[in-house]
C-alpha cells in the first residue's frame, strides 16, 4: 500500500489523511481505513479530514502523483509549511507574553505650601492622599493634585500652581538627573514606597516672591556678628562679665595697665557692643505652636480617599435579623459573591413581617454596622475590660478564621461610613501600628488567679518573700519566659514584662491574622501611615455625645417667616432643645445615643462623617416622631405643650426597635 501525505492549509484544525492507491481514505488519528469514499469527517475519531484528489503510486515520481485539483506536495512545500507554522507559534507566544498588564493605581501624599515667616513651609493639616498612575508626569500630577486639593478645601485660592519637592524646588526633572520627572522614576531614585512619597503644590506667585532657594530646613538660624560701626544700640544684647577671664576683662586689664582707667571703661563699653549678636527672633524665642489640627477632619479626608475604591454599581447582599446580627453578618461576609469594594445592600427581616432595604447612604447599612460593632465587642476572641479589649487565642475561632473576619469587619465598617469599634486596647493598637509603647495594669488581666499572683508580687516587701512567691508560681512565669531572680526594686518591671507577654506576645499568631483582615480596602496601610489620626478611632474615648452637638448637627427646615406654620415650628424647636437637655441630664426615658440611633442609625458621628447632613422637619398629622434614616431626617410632632411633646417622643423612640418608619 502506497499513499500520498496531503497537508491542509485551511484556517481550521483538520486531520491530514492518506488517500489509498486502491481507493478509499486512511485516517492516521483513528488508525483505520474509512468505509466512505470521500468523507468530510472521520467516523471513528470525529476529526475533520482534508480532501485531495490525489492517487499515490510508488512507481511514479512524487511530482507526478497529483492532479490539477491538488497542490504539489513537494519536499520544499513541507519545509515552507513547517516554517510558516513555527512563525505563527512564535507570534502567538510573543503576543501572549507581550500583553500589557493593567497598570495598578498607587497612592501618594499631596500637601500645600504657603509663605510663612519669609519662606515656603508646608501648611499643617492640609496633606491628603492622591490616587494616580505610576507613570504620571509632573504636569498630570499637578493637575490631579490641584483638583483633589480643591475638592477637599473650598477656601483654596485660585491661580496658577506649581508642583514642588519637599525642599521647595520645582518638580521638573528627577533630582540629580536630567530625566523628565515621572512618579515611577522619582520613586526608584528616592528609594521610598509610594505611600511615603509627598509632593506639594504652591501658588506660583508665592513661589516667585520667595524664590527657589527658600530655606525650608530645620537647621539653626545663621548668627550674624556686626562690626562696631554697624550697630544700632536698640538691637544690642550686651555680654555680662563672668568670673573667668573674658575678652572684656582682658581689655580692661590691658587699658588699666596703661594707666588710663577712663579709657578702659570706654573700651569695655565698645567691646561689649562689638560682641553683640544679631539673632533672628526664632532663635531667641520658641516658635509659637501651630493651630490645633482638627483630627476628625483629617480622618474624614483619609477615609474618603479610601472610599474612592468602592464600586457603587455593584452590591453585596446581607439578610439580617436584629436578634442574630453576628450570624447574618458572617453569612454575608463569607458569601462567594461578596466583595469589600461593593456597596452593601442590607435587608432587615424581623420587623412585623415587613422587609426593609437600604443601599448606599441608607440607614439600614449604618444601623447594621453599628449593631455589628456592638456584637463584635463581646466575641470570645477578645478579653480584657469592656473599654480596652485585646485579642486572645481561641481554638474554635482560629479554626473558623474569626480573627481575619473581625479585622475585615472593622475596616469595612469605617470605610463604608459606619462607626469605628471604640473598644480596642491602646496597647493592641500601638502594637498593630508599630508603636513600641506599652502601658498595662494588672486589672487588664481577667484571670482572677493570675491577677491575685501579680498583686502579691507587687506587694512583696522583702527579697526573700518575693523569691519564694515567684518559685511557688514558677510555672506561669516560666511559660512567659521571665522566670529569674528578681530584686524588690525590679518587681514593677517584672510584672510589666509578664503583662506584655500575656497581652501581646502569646497571642502573636492571631494578632497577625487580625492585621490581615484590617488590610481590607487598604485600611491597615492608612492606619500605620496616619496612626496619630486613625488610631484613636479604634480605642475607647470618654467623650460623650452632648445636647449642644446634637442640636447643632440637625438643621431645621422651616416654613416662610411670618406664617402660622413658622410660629408652631419655632415653638417645637424650643421643645426639641429642652428635650435634648433632659436626655443629657438623664431626665427622659431615652438617652442621646438612642435618639441619634433612631434618627440616623448611628450612636455617634462616624469617622467618615454624616452623609447626607441631618435635618429636622415637622409633622402635623402624627403625634409621634418619625425618622427617615436613609436621608438622616427626623420629623418632630407639633404639640401644644412640652409635657405632651416629651411623652410622645419618648413613646415613639422606645417603640421603634428598628429605625423609625423610613
Amino acid at each position: 500500500m502506497s499513499a500520498l501525505f496531503v497537508f491542509g492549509t485551511g484556517s481550521y484544525s483538520a486531520c491530514s489523511a492518506f488517500r489509498l492507491k486502491n481507493g478509499g481514505m486512511f485516517c492516521p488519528s483513528y488508525g483505520k481505513k474509512l468505509v466512505e469514499e470521500s468523507p468530510n469527517f472521520c467516523s471513528g475519531c470525529g476529526e475533520r479530514l482534508y480532501h485531495a484528489s490525489c492517487i499515490g503510486d510508488t512507481s511514479l515520481p512524487l511530482t507526478s502523483q497529483t492532479t490539477s485539483n491538488c497542490p504539489t506536495p513537494t519536499f520544499s512545500t513541507f519545509l515552507e509549511y513547517r516554517k510558516k507554522k513555527n512563525e505563527e507559534r512564535q507570534k502567538f507566544s510573543e503576543g501572549r507574553k507581550g500583553l500589557k498588564k493593567k497598570e495598578k493605581k498607587v497612592q501618594i501624599n499631596v500637601g500645600l505650601m504657603t509663605i510663612k515667616k519669609g519662606g515656603l513651609k508646608p501648611y499643617r493639616g492640609k496633606t491628603i492622599f492622591l490616587t494616580t498612575d505610576p507613570d504620571a508626569t509632573a504636569t498630570s500630577l499637578l493637575n490631579q493634585a490641584v483638583k483633589k486639593m480643591k475638592d477637599f478645601n473650598k477656601d483654596l485660592k485660585d491661580g496658577p500652581f506649581l508642583l514642588l519637592y519637599p525642599d521647595g524646588t520645582e518638580v521638573i526633572t528627577v533630582p540629580g538627573t536630567q530625566r523628565p520627572f515621572t512618579l515611577e522614576a522619582y520613586k526608584a531614585e528616592v528609594g521610598k514606597p509610594y505611600q511615603r512619597i509627598t509632593v506639594f503644590i504652591c501658588l506660583k506667585s508665592d513661589f516667585e516672591d520667595v524664590g527657589e532657594n527658600s530655606d525650608l530646613s530645620d537647621s539653626d538660624p545663621e548668627i550674624v556678628i556686626k562690626r562696631p560701626s554697624e550697630f544700632d544700640l536698640a538691637d544690642t544684647l550686651p555680654w555680662e562679665l563672668q568670673h573667668e577671664s573674658s575678652p572684656l576683662q582682658k581689655a580692661a586689664e590691658y587699658e588699666k595697665g596703661a594707666g588710663d582707667l577712663v579709657l578702659a571703661n570706654e573700651v569695655q563699653q565698645t567691646i561689649s557692643t562689638a560682641f553683640t549678636l544679631q539673632l533672628d527672633n526664632d532663635s531667641l524665642f520658641a516658635e509659637p505652636p501651630e493651630e490645633p489640627v482638627d483630627t476628625n477632619l483629617q480622618a474624614h479626608g483619609i477615609i474618603a480617599n479610601l472610599a474612592l475604591e468602592l464600586d457603587h454599581k455593584k452590591v453585596s447582599r446581607f439578610n439580617i435579623s436584629r436578634s442574630a446580627v453576628w450570624d447574618g453578618a458572617v453569612r454575608g461576609f463569607r458569601r462567594s459573591t461578596y466583595s469589600d469594594n461593593y456597596d452593601m445592600f442590607i435587608k432587615f427581616n424581623d420587623d412585623a413581617g415587613s422587609f426593609e432595604e437600604g443601599l448606599d447612604t441608607g440607614g439600614p447599612r449604618r444601623e447594621f454596622l453599628t449593631l455589628l460593632m456592638g456584637s463584635l465587642r463581646n466575641r470570645p476572641i477578645f478579653d480584657g475590660p469592656p473599654e480596652s479589649r485585646y485579642l486572645v487565642y481561641n481554638s474554635r475561632a482560629a479554626r473558623q478564621d474569626e480573627y481575619f473576619l473581625a479585622g475585615k469587619m472593622i475596616a469595612v465598617s469605617i470605610v463604608h461610613g459606619g462607626p469605628a469599634p471604640h473598644f480596642l486596647s491602646k496597647n493592641l493598637v500601638n502594637h498593630i501600628t508599630g508603636n513600641q509603647s506599652f502601658s498595662a495594669t494588672v486589672e487588664d488581666v481577667q484571670d482572677e488567679e493570675i491577677t491575685k499572683i501579680l498583686h502579691q508580687v507587687l506587694k512583696a516587701e522583702s527579697e526573700e518573700s518575693l523569691h519564694n512567691l515567684i518559685l511557688q508560681n514558677s510555672t506561669i512565669f516560666q511559660t512567659a519566659g521571665c522566670l529569674r531572680n528578681v530584686k524588690p526594686f525590679e518587681k514593677q518591671a517584672f510584672v510589666e514584662e509578664y503583662l506584655r507577654w500575656y497581652i501581646l506576645e502569646r497571642n502573636q499568631s492571631v494578632i497577625q491574622r487580625f492585621k490581615d483582615g484590617l488590610e481590607s480596602l487598604n485600611f491597615l496601610s492608612a492606619l500605620q501611615q496616619n496612626s496619630s489620626v486613625l488610631a484613636p478611632l479604634l480605642c475607647f474615648s470618654a467623650k460623650a455625645l452632648t445636647a449642644s452637638e446634637l442640636e447643632s448637627m440637625f438643621r431645621p427646615d422651616l416654613s416662610p417667616a411670618g406664617s402660622n406654620k413658622r410660629h408652631k415650628e419655632v415653638l417645637t424647636l424650643g421643645f426639641w432643645a429642652d428635650y435634648l437637655l433632659d436626655c443629657e441630664e438623664k431626665a427622659t426615658a431615652v438617652c442621646l445615643e438612642d435618639l441619634m440611633m433612631f434618627a440616623t442609625g448611628l450612636t455617634a458621628v462616624p469617622p467618615a462623617g454624616m452623609t447626607p447632613p441631618p435635618r429636622i422637619q415637622f409633622l402635623s398629622v402624627s403625634p409621634f416622631p418619625v425618622s427617615n434614616t436613609c436621608a438622616n431626617t427626623l420629623k418632630l410632632p407639633i404639640c401644644d405643650s412640652y409635657s405632651i411633646f416629651k411623652a410622645n417622643v419618648d413613646f415613639g423612640i422606645q417603640n421603634a426597635p428598628g429605625f423609625g418608619c423610613s
